[in-house]
């Protein structure tokens, strides 16, 4: 996971890829993939997707709904 640093800029950081994933999810839940999909531009790569994913859990801004295998905005 990458933090802002000396070394690595905002932009760079996981913390900037917060905002384009809470922005898509805002009022539509989606499947992992399909959020992916939408969102594929502001990373490099999947391991990005998912370490934004891991602390979007983490803060709990975000919530996986099995029953509907879904990930959700968290209000």
């Amino acid at each position: 996971m990458k933090l802002p640093s000396k070394i690595t800029s905002y932009g760079e950081s996981v913390i900037s890829k917060f905002s384009p994933v809470l922005s898509a999810l805002r009022g539509n839940d989606m499947k992992a993939f399909t959020l992916y999909q939408t969102t594929t531009k502001y990373f490099a790569n999947l391991e990005e997707f998912v370490d934004t994913l891991d602390c979007l859990f983490a803060l709990q801004k975000i919530r996986y709904d099995a029953e509907h295998e879904v990930i959700c905005y968290v209000e």
